[in-house]
């Protein structure tokens, strides 16, 4: 048995709902000497008796102590996740999976784009490029929900949108009567940006449809699509490619991804059913 088949009981320490479907819980990683991760890799989280599911780190790398992650509840597992407590206690297996190039941007201009819980995985390379921001030329983040009540992250996005160094645009489908931001698609939002293309690097998660037309917008602006990253969390089960459900062509998602170059997920994106 290998240490990726191992699972692990971990306290958890505080829970949060960001919205009416998606909640956060903070695990207690301080007993096991701390969880060390790269921003964009994911666990098997265990809820006892119901089952496991993949799910984004979605909290700071610099805070081992503490293991986070934003999880949306859709089915009986997410939704048995969702009814633990502080002091409940939740499996766990990993890191696993590819992470976001953070590393291979330093002295690039960068930007987000995230739509929806997309922003979840996200977040860990926003706070990597965030404590070392001088490493980074401009960070832009473009954040697409569905409602104003679907904004994950609210109180940190606002503060992040109050920092010199970051340009930060959010916008929504569909607006109400109290929002007085942007109203459409996310790919909107990429044209506001002053980038410097030909040295820009584009991280993207969202639904696959917002990932293809976002990519295609960044390609048109010059972005090469070889410094374009997108994220591919589907249909992932058991996270060390041995069940075979994620596989996508030639690729397991679990094992080569989630986080993919578009040079290499492009040509799969397209293929209808695959």
């Amino acid at each position: 048995m290998t240490d990726a088949l191992l699972l692990e009981s971990m306290e958890i320490t505080r829970v949060r709902h960001e919205t009416r479907d998606t909640f956060t819980f903070d695990l207690d990683a301080r007993p096991r000497g701390g969880f060390r991760f790269a921003p964009g890799q994911f666990n098997m989280l265990y809820a006892f008796g119901l089952g496991e599911v993949p799910i984004s780190i979605s909290g700071d790398p610099l805070k081992p102590a503490v293991l986070t992650h934003t999880i949306r509840a859709v089915g009986p597992t997410t939704r048995g996740l969702e009814a633990l407590k502080k002091g409940d206690g939740v499996g766990v297996r990993g890191p696993f999976g590819t992470p976001w190039p953070v590393d291979e941007a330093q002295g690039k201009d960068v930007i987000v784009v995230a739509g929806g819980i997309g922003l979840a995985p996200l977040r860990p390379a926003i706070y990597s490029m965030l404590s070392r921001r001088q490493a980074f030329g401009k960070l832009c983040i473009a954040y697409g929900a569905r409602t104003p009540a679907d904004i994950l992250y609210e109180k940190e996005i606002e503060r992040w949108r109050g920092r010199i160094d970051v340009d930060l645009e959010v916008t929504v489908d569909r607006g109400d009567p109290d929002w007085r931001g942007h109203t459409g698609v996310v790919t909107k939002l990429l044209r506001r940006f002053e980038l410097t293309p030909e040295s820009t690097v584009a991280l993207l998660c969202g639904p696959e449809v917002m990932m293809r037309f976002a990519s295609r917008e960044l390609e048109g602006l010059g972005v090469p699509s070889a410094r374009i990253y997108v994220s591919m969390e589907r249909n992932m089960k058991c996270g060390v490619g041995s069940c075979g459900h994620c596989q996508l062509g030639p690729s397991f998602v679990c094992k080569d991804g989630p986080v993919y170059p578009l040079t290499k997920a492009e040509p799969l994106m397209g293929i209808r059913e695959l």
